[in-house]
C-alpha cells in the first residue's frame, strides 16, 4: 500500500513541477492567463444561472447513456463473435 501511494504522489509532483516549469514559457502563461479566466467565467454563469446547469447537466447524461446503451449492444455481439470464432480454433 505504501508503494502505491509514494507511486501517484511522485506522479502528482512531477506534474505540479512541469506544469511551473512550462509557466517559465511567455506563451504558456498567457495562455493559463486566458484559460482561468474563461473557466472563471463559466464557472460565474453557471453560478447565476443553476437551473440551466441542471439542465444542461441532464441532457449530457441522457447523451451519455444513450450512447452506452446503444454501444453496450454492439460490445456485446462483437464479444460473442470472437468467442465463436477463438470456439472454432480451439475444436
Amino acid at each position: 500500500m505504501n508503494g502505491k501511494r509514494t507511486f501517484w504522489s511522485s506522479i502528482i509532483a512531477g506534474a505540479v513541477a512541469g506544469g511551473l516549469l512550462s509557466l517559465l514559457n511567455r506563451n504558456a502563461r498567457e495562455y493559463s492567463k486566458n484559460l482561468m479566466q474563461q473557466t472563471g467565467q463559466t464557472v460565474s454563469y453557471f453560478a447565476k444561472n443553476p437551473k440551466e446547469t441542471v439542465q444542461l447537466a441532464k441532457g449530457a447524461v441522457e447523451t451519455v447513456s444513450s450512447f452506452v446503451d446503444r454501444n453496450s449492444t454492439s460490445a456485446l455481439n462483437a464479444i460473442e463473435q470472437v468467442e465463436k470464432t477463438v470456439d472454432r480454433f480451439t475444436k
